[in-house]
């Protein structure tokens, strides 16, 4: 981040790799480095004990930053994560692909009220009403379509067309009028990406490469290509499994996934560092006009949670944050978030699961408020 002063705190393809490891120790920073965070630490210390191997924060102002790390990047290696390691950021995705829709809207090329089925004849379908559905809606997780893909038919080299991958959920039961509810919805963002290909002419990464990523200097993050599996170095291994006693079984997925059939729901790539910076422009005014940021944070009623990819979180010292959460069978896990004032708190570790107390949220939550002034 330009600027800004950094302190520091502190795959292989084809198959996966089945692990037993016993713990490793942490990674430990100075006395004086960790009473600076004393607070977060903790929190990031007793969020491990949920997490994966390892886990970290990257969090500051407009005028500092800072990383607190905690267990290691690597099981069998006490090596800490950095703000600078790649990793599967999951349905942080969403909301690139919701930026790209809303340059469109401020374009005059989409309307949000406006039917899919006016930009996408024939697409949505079957048990669903592509002329009922709206481009908000799909933002919104409000269209009543799926949640996720069933039985999509991969192409003769095991990738999956974005076409391909809607046609198969068509046929699947609508889960409620839309409108009236607000479900989660990877196959909508899946439509949006369809969405975003027809009007741009361009294939959907390349539009979020040329729209978002590249205007922003955002040269950690990236959409990947039909079949590109690697993660960038330096990278951060993504790990699935559980704990028994002092043991951990795990399984090394960082590679085991083909990205295009998650695409534009969660597909992609970042770090740290690149996620706050993207989420600090996206609520600057940086990627569009401050009427389409406005959509962006209108939330759903009645939990006033969730507006077009993109997540509200009171915070325990009062206000708000902004921001999203991913995962991905990649065995990643993050979240980010930022505030009006410009502090951010971003968080990864190197597993999927996100069901813990104390949560990535807790450790963002605790970040976010030791930078209240």
């Amino acid at each position: 981040m330009t600027g800004k002063t950094r302190r520091w705190l502190s795959g292989v393809a084809g198959g996966v790799a089945l692990v037993l490891a016993a713990g490793v120790s942490t990674p430990v920073a100075t006395a004086a480095e960790q009473a600076d965070h004393a607070a977060t630490k903790a929190v990031l210390d007793q969020y491990l004990a949920q997490a994966g191997p390892g886990a970290a924060v990257h969090a500051g102002n407009a005028a500092d930053a800072w990383t607190l790390t905690t267990g290691t990047a690597r099981i069998n290696e006490n090596r800490p994560l950095t703000q600078d390691d790649h990793f599967r950021i999951g349905s942080q995705t969403k909301t690139f692909t919701a930026a790209v829709v809303l340059q469109l809207v401020d374009a005059k090329l989409v309307e949000l009220d406006a039917p899919i089925g006016r930009y996408l004849p024939g697409v949505v379908t079957g048990a669903y009403d592509g002329n009922v559905i709206t481009v908000r809606q799909l933002l919104q997780h409000t269209s009543g379509i799926v949640r996720d893909i069933r039985d999509a038919a991969a192409n003769p080299d095991g990738t999956y067309p974005l076409a391909e991958l809607v046609r198969s959920a068509m046929d699947e039961p609508a889960l409620f009028p839309p409108g009236t509810k607000q479900e989660y919805s990877n196959v909508g963002y899946l439509v949006l990406g369809m969405l975003i290909e027809r009007i741009t002419g361009q294939s959907a990464g390349d539009a979020i490469t040329d729209r978002i990523i590249k205007p922003l200097g955002l040269a950690e993050t990236s959409f990947p290509a039909p079949k590109v599996r690697a993660l960038a170095d330096p990278y951060l291994p993504g790990y699935l499994g559980t704990r028994v006693g002092p043991f951990f079984f795990w399984v090394d997925a960082t590679t085991a996934t083909e990205l295009s059939f998650w695409s534009t729901a969660g597909a992609m790539a970042s770090t740290l560092d690149d996620l706050a910076e993207f989420y600090r422009a996206l609520l600057g005014g940086r990627v569009f006009s401050a009427a389409a940021l406005a959509e962006m944070r209108r939330t759903f009623p009645p939990s006033d949670a969730y507006g077009l990819a993109l997540s509200k979180l009171p915070l325990s010292c009062g206000g708000v944050a902004w921001g999203h959460n991913g995962s991905l069978p990649t065995g990643h896990y993050s979240i980010t978030l930022v505030t009006d004032d410009g502090r951010f708190a971003s968080v990864v570790t190197n597993t999927n699961r996100f069901d813990s107390k104390p949560s990535a949220i807790d450790v963002a939550n605790s970040a976010l408020c030791e930078g209240k002034s």
